[in-house]
């Protein structure tokens, strides 16, 4: 897991990045942006199912700033429930500039519990500080989605 975690800083840029009509952008495998449902509605449907194969709708809190090999989703309704997105196979990545935009992703929502050495992976790809980095000292049971498929609104 450690070396998935750290895989992400060797990648190749995304190749599979296709325009589509309306300033909405693709990656990964073709999806389409209907059937979707929102952050709420997934965290209800996973109650307690381990994973849960679906599409779903959020807005890009942060992306990793070495890649754009993660990202944390929110609610378009607020930051209450926050999902940790990675994509499938570290087949594609999404631009590191796509905080604040719309997204809709299809893929598998899941729960896992993340050990502190990846927890500090991912804040440093973030730009925390030292001092944030050496605070995090405890695993934490998150929300992710592994994205096959990401489509990326450019314009509202």
């Amino acid at each position: 897991m450690v070396l998935m975690a750290g895989a992400c800083k060797n990648l190749p840029t995304n190749e599979t990045l296709s325009s589509q009509a309306g300033g909405i952008k693709s990656f990964g495998a073709e999806i389409t942006e209907d059937g979707f449902v929102t952050l709420d509605q997934a965290t209800a449907m996973l109650g307690g199912v381990d994973s849960l194969p679906l599409k779903l709708s959020g807005t890009v809190k942060e992306v990793c700033q070495n890649k754009g090999c993660w990202m944390n989703v929110v609610a378009e309704s607020g930051e209450s429930q926050t999902v940790f997105v990675k994509f499938k196979d570290y087949g594609f990545f999404v631009p590191k500039d796509c905080a604040g935009k719309k997204v809709v992703m299809e893929g598998i929502a899941y729960r896992e519990v993340t050990p502190v050495d990846e927890l500090r992976h991912y804040a440093e790809d973030k730009g925390a500080s030292a001092e944030e980095i050496a605070a995090i000292t405890e695993p934490k049971e998150e929300l992710k989605f592994m994205a096959s498929g990401v489509l990326l609104y450019e314009k509202e």
